[in-house]
């Protein structure tokens, strides 16, 4: 087994509570499907968001979705750097897999694609 890192990231449009939550969540989700993962193969979650996103922490969208609840969250804000893509979640997961790091599926959803086009699918 190795501890891999699987990165992803969403935008949203406003900072309102639940538009983060809903962002966030969903976000989580489709990593976790494209990596075929459960929460019991996760080590952490380490949720960042830009310091324009601050109605609420991201973390309270995984927390309470089934089988999260023992999985450990930290929240914190980027760094602000001038230029940097506005109103973005960030994830880094940690899991225990046996899958190679090129194996591990990066998920980059609405202007968050732009991060890392060489990682992003079309369509999301």
């Amino acid at each position: 087994m190795y501890n891999r890192g699987i990165r992803g990231a969403t935008t949203v449009a406003r900072n309102e509570e639940q538009e983060i939550l809903d962002a966030t969540a969903a976000l989580l989700k489709e990593i976790v499907a494209r990596n075929e993962i459960e929460p019991e193969d996760i080590c952490s979650v380490w949720i960042t968001v830009t310091p324009d996103l601050d109605a609420t922490f991201p973390a309270r969208a995984i927390r309470v979705l089934s089988g999260w609840d023992m999985v450990p969250l930290m929240c914190s804000t980027e760094i602000p750097v001038q230029g940097a893509l506005p109103k973005c979640i960030r994830l880094l997961i940690q899991v225990n897999t046996s899958k190679g790091q090129r194996d591990m599926k990066h998920v980059y959803l609405n202007e968050a694609r732009s991060l890392r086009p060489d990682l992003s699918v079309s369509g999301s």
